[in-house]
């Protein structure tokens, strides 16, 4: 038999389906991994918004890792929500103590209806904890101005960005660029130089789950053995195609159709 890459996320759940646990495994599955998960959080949530968040206690979270772990392995590991600094903590030693190299950090802070997906408090830990053990973090433009703690407006401000983040101890850092106006450029930082992924803007309101799955995509690709920017234009495709193929679930924000691919 041969044996399938694995890949393992680490983040809510979102009952809408569209973001988070859900959109995770959907990129998994769709991707061609092995896709096993951590909850750290359930949400009540649609395409309008979040209505009410439950923490999974640490100690759970823990015992979730250990789980799949010590048993099923992850060739790379992506988290998303968080929520708060004690999982934060929890979340870095349970990488550290399995040794996991391949880590995909998407510091989901906000979804996209607005509604606050991490505590305030809780920003540092993921710089101090989260963010020395990342192979690349994936910010978008309101995440990258937390964590970077300057205003984006301009490419120069982007890149400007991505060099404060990687100095907090990522190995690369794609400041990703769906919240300026023009093409979606997304710019990749290794530390040494930057590579662009641009693509024209695809004008439709199902863009929910866009920055999980984009996340997950980029794990796939590490766990599948491609170099980062290789798999960062995979990602960067593949997000493309799953937007321009999405159709209406909701009154909201619909999701992307992450199984495109397959036969209507």
């Amino acid at each position: 038999m041969t044996t399938v890459p694995k890949a393992m996320t680490i983040a809510g759940s979102d009952s809408g389906g569209g973001a988070g646990i859900q959109a995770d495994l959907k990129t998994f599955a769709a991707l061609g991994v092995y896709g096993t998960s951590v909850l750290t959080a359930i949400t009540a949530q649609n395409t309008r918004g979040v209505m009410a968040v439950h923490e999974v206690p640490p100690e759970m979270v823990t015992a979730q890792m250990d789980a799949v772990l010590t048993d099923i392995g992850a060739d790379a590991v992506k988290t998303g929500m968080l929520a708060s600094s004690s999982i934060i903590e929890a979340v870095a030693e349970g990488l550290k103590r399995h040794g996991v190299t391949r880590l995909v950090v998407d510091p989901v802070m906000v979804a996209k209806s607005g509604d606050r997906l991490l505590r305030e408090d809780a920003v540092k830990a993921l710089r101090t904890r989260l963010l020395p053990l990342a192979t690349v973090v994936t910010p978008n433009i309101p995440e990258a101005e937390v964590l970077a703690e300057m205003t984006i407006e301009t490419p120069e401000d982007a890149r400007t960005a991505a060099r404060r983040i990687r100095e907090q101890g990522a190995k690369a850092v794609v400041v990703k660029g769906g919240h300026m106006p023009g093409p979606a450029v997304d710019r990749l930082y290794d530390g040494d130089t930057f590579s662009e992924f641009s693509t024209p803007r695809i004008e439709t309101k199902n863009t929910h789950g866009t920055g999980c799955t984009f996340a997950s995509a980029i794990a796939v690709g590490l766990a599948k053995g491609m170099e980062l920017e290789e798999a960062v234009k995979m990602a960067k495709d593949y997000v493309t195609q799953a937007l321009r193929r999405s159709y209406p679930v909701g009154h909201g924000h619909g999701p992307l159709n992450h199984f495109f691919k397959l036969p209507e």
